[in-house]
């Protein structure tokens, strides 16, 4: 599955082999044209002759960066299958069929997993069933008012591209952000030290000496060493159910009501900050979650029956 970044870098590498196949036609047609204006003294006639291979060199080049341009952008059109949407209604939380991983903000990559709907209505209590049935959003949203209800001050983005940060944490004392938040909702795949240093790099971008991994999943021991050893508050599944019960009845229920607020099971959509729907190729394959912008937006995530 194409990340929405790939396709991005991919239509802008696209467009820049446009224009710079149409510039260099316009140069070379300038370099055969231009002498043929300017006289016909010996020295024009010389400059003429000189301009004449470069022009029809650059022209050539220019036509064959549109040729490349035309072939590579069909070629693109053709592996994006036509698409038909279903309908758009709610789907309730027996539905039988489920997304099994989430947009990498990536597949295997840093993407938050996205679980199976549940078969019963949302859960009274803190668990790890909690964490498994919310999309990767709703466990942005659990984490950001988790941080909220110890103090900070916390500002986040729904969707885009966000530089690595999730949440960032301010401080009434200090001025600018005081530490940094990043969210992964993986179920079954440990985190490990490879997505730590992306992080630790983060904050040293920032300036910041304090950060917080945050993670529905487990660290691997590398992960962990290095978390220890780079100022990263590593929360495991384990540890944030440890921090949220050690909360108020009513500071839980807040957390709970941010859990399970609106289509909590359904993933949304990185790019666009929306729910995705159902999809079905009109070749008969496999049913998808597809952004509703398409084809401006053509995020997509895969599902399978869900497990009963």
């Amino acid at each position: 599955m194409a990340k929405p970044g790939t396709n991005k870098r991919k239509t802008r590498a696209l467009s820049t082999i446009e224009e710079k196949g149409f510039a260099l036609c316009a140069l070379g047609l300038g370099m055969l044209l231009v002498p043929l204006f300017m006289g016909k003294s010996p020295m024009m006639a010389a400059l003429a002759t000189g301009l004449r291979p470069v022009g029809w060199l650059t022209l050539v080049v220019g036509a064959v960066l549109l040729i490349v341009h035309h072939f590579v952008k069909a070629k693109g059109s053709k592996t994006d299958p036509p698409l038909r949407l279903e309908p758009t209604m709610p789907l309730p939380p027996g539905h039988a069929t489920a997304p099994v991983s989430q947009h990498d903000r990536t597949q295997n990559t840093g993407a938050p997993d996205v679980p199976a709907p549940h078969m019963h209505q949302p859960a009274t209590n803190w668990s790890h069933a909690v964490f498994a049935a919310i999309e990767w959003r709703r466990f942005e949203a659990v984490c950001e008012k988790l941080f909220g209800q110890a103090g900070f001050e916390t500002r986040s983005q729904s969707h885009g591209a966000d530089g690595g940060v999730d949440i960032w944490l301010h401080s009434r004392n200090a001025e600018g952000p005081v530490a940094v938040v990043q969210c992964k909702h993986w179920q079954g795949k440990a985190v490990g030290v490879k997505e730590l240093r992306e992080f630790f790099g983060v904050m040293a971008s920032h300036k910041l000496a304090r950060g917080t991994y945050a993670t529905t999943s487990t660290y691997t021991a590398d992960a962990q060493q290095f978390a220890k050893g780079n100022g990263i508050n590593a929360l495991d599944g384990k540890g944030l159910l440890a921090l949220i019960v050690k909360s108020t009845p009513e500071q839980q229920q807040a957390l709970l009501d941010v859990a399970y607020e609106g289509e909590y099971w359904r993933p949304t959509c990185a790019s666009c900050g929306i729910k995705l729907v159902e999809r079905t190729p009109a070749n008969g394959s496999a049913r998808f979650w597809g952004c509703s912008n398409y084809p401006r937006c053509k995020s997509r995530l895969p599902m399978v029956a869900a497990l009963r």
